[in-house]
């Protein structure tokens, strides 16, 4: 009974862990891998839990790298996703020989998009718009209910999924990887989660990476519109694939910077030449 009520006491612990600290997902945003420090930070404490035996520090090393890796998702969203790369790391400490780690970073990827999707649509376009709609017409007529019931019903939807997503995300992790790992599905599920991730990953580039071409001859050569026919997004798709073969010869963020920065002059200057 007491051993039960410790390991109760000790889930609560790490529901409200993922709560708090995915409400600070974006507070170290940057370009090079997004919100990576902000999924570390609050991976932090679980990891260090797993591995507070000091014979572990390899192992705790290698799972800060792990989390590190770029990651981007509404953060209300990224509750589920931490408990479940939390329940993830725990199966993998019990049972390195048969979990593979690379399966934590996939599915993390693959979960990525869906969720960023169903959050972004859900609070930034549906929630907040209805509650500052709300709280603009009460402000308007003078009173000051206005902006606190604004604040008051965009936060509600909030906590509910940030702490319940959490909780399911690392329950359900817990419960279905047991199942997994016993009837074999790991394999299965790694190249699935794989698969996703390169979806959500090539749809990034198509719609993030906004590079064209204004090399042209009158209408009668529009270098943009062959290149269009042959490909759509084609040019992106190379730069990201340029971008990537550097990253692999171990070439610093800061020659990728000036490679994309004076690159694009570069190309502009000729572009206005022809």
């Amino acid at each position: 009974m007491a051993n039960e009520k410790k390991k109760t006491d000790l889930n609560r612990k790490k529901y409200r862990n993922f709560f708090w600290k995915s409400w600070a997902m974006q507070a170290s945003w940057n370009y090079e891998r997004q919100m990576n420090m902000g999924f570390m930070y609050g991976m932090a404490p679980i990891i260090d839990e797993i591995y507070k035996d000091p014979k572990d520090i390899e192992f705790r090393k290698e799972a800060y790298k792990r989390h590190m890796a770029f990651f981007n998702c509404t953060p209300q969203t990224t509750a589920f996703i931490m408990g479940l790369s939390a329940a993830m790391e725990e199966k993998y400490a019990n049972d390195r020989e048969n979990f593979k780690p690379e399966s934590i970073n996939a599915i993390k990827t693959s979960l990525m998009g869906p969720l960023s999707g169903i959050g972004d649509s859900f609070f930034q376009g549906t929630v907040r718009v209805i509650a500052f709609g709300i709280g603009i017409n009460l402000a308007k007529q003078g009173n000051i209910l206005g902006p606190i019931l604004a604040m008051v019903l965009s936060f509600i939807p909030s906590f509910l999924v940030t702490y319940y997503g959490g909780k399911l995300g690392y329950t359900a992790g817990s419960k279905y990887l047991v199942k997994i790992q016993k009837e074999g599905l790991m394999e299965k599920v790694m190249y699935i989660s794989t698969m996703v991730g390169l979806i959500v990953v090539g749809s990034m580039v198509g719609s993030m990476i906004d590079i064209t071409t204004p090399i042209a001859y009158g209408d009668m050569f529009v270098l943009q519109e062959i290149l269009d026919n042959i490909m759509p997004g084609m040019l992106p798709l190379l730069l990201t694939g340029l971008m990537y073969w550097l990253l692999k010869k171990n070439v610093k963020t800061g020659w990728l910077l000036f490679i994309s920065i004076f690159g694009g002059i570069l190309l502009s200057v000729l572009g206005l030449l022809a």
